[in-house]
């Protein structure tokens, strides 16, 4: 069994309050066999956040250009028109934040592990220092902070990754600032596509002028924010 299927077999087990695959999914011997060699999450997991908020907002401005259009009665085509630059130019202008935003956390972090790495090298006594006072304040006691600096410090690339995480609460984005980008760009276009869809098809049937616009915002009303991974009884975000 590979992590990301035995993660996945732990979400599913979750959503249906599965108590027995819980337990398979947690099997000791399967967790160690999945963690060897492979890493936590999968490829695509790192984007869903991009494809969440690339497509909310897809949706939400292209159905306000379609809704201040059909109300002033300026036609399909201005619709279409207005509908496509907005997907473009936003699109374009989303995807261009969630990659800038991604680099400079990134830069930031990889500054931070610098720094942190060079105190490690000059002052190893007042990093040993921080950590364990770090430890006494989550809880732990005199003996246990003393262990597990012990532990940590034989080794200086754990022990800076210690620091970043515990005094600084920064992780590593393993993520790809163009793959960001792109994630965001292509759900924001599929998901503005879909108060268009119903003057595209008009282009081709016709349909009554009056009914072109509720059409458009049935499909509108319905798209909702995927849940990954929650249980079903959990509320779900619907953009009405």
């Amino acid at each position: 069994m590979s992590l990301v299927k035995r993660l996945d077999d732990a979400r599913k087990a979750y959503a249906r309050r599965d108590e027995k695959a819980s337990a398979a999914a947690h099997d000791p011997d399967q967790i160690a066999l999945a963690f060897h060699g492979e890493e936590h999450g999968g490829a695509g997991s790192q984007y869903i956040g991009d494809f969440v908020y690339g497509g909310l907002d897809g949706i939400i401005t292209t159905f306000a250009v379609v809704s201040g259009v059909a109300g002033a009665n300026l036609g399909t085509g201005v619709i279409l028109i207005l509908g496509t630059a907005n997907l473009l130019a936003d699109g374009f202008s989303m995807a261009t934040g969630a990659y800038l935003s991604t680099r400079a956390e990134q830069e930031y972090y990889d500054k931070e592990r610098q720094r942190e790495t060079w105190e490690v090298e000059h002052f190893p006594e007042g990093e040993r220092a921080e950590l364990y006072e770090l430890y006494r304040r989550n809880g732990y006691s005199e003996e246990e902070a003393e262990q597990m600096l012990s532990i940590l410090t034989r080794d200086k690339e754990r022990w800076v990754d210690a620091m970043m995480i515990d005094e600084l609460g920064l992780m590593k984005d393993e993520g790809n600032p163009l793959f960001n980008g792109l994630a965001t760009l292509i759900a924001f276009i599929v998901a503005g596509t879909v108060p268009l869809l119903v003057y595209l098809v008009g282009l081709v049937v016709p349909i009554p002028p009056g009914m072109a616009f509720p059409i458009s915002v049935w499909p509108s009303r319905g798209w909702r924010c995927s849940d990954w991974g929650r249980p079903k009884s959990w509320s779900r975000t619907r953009i009405h």
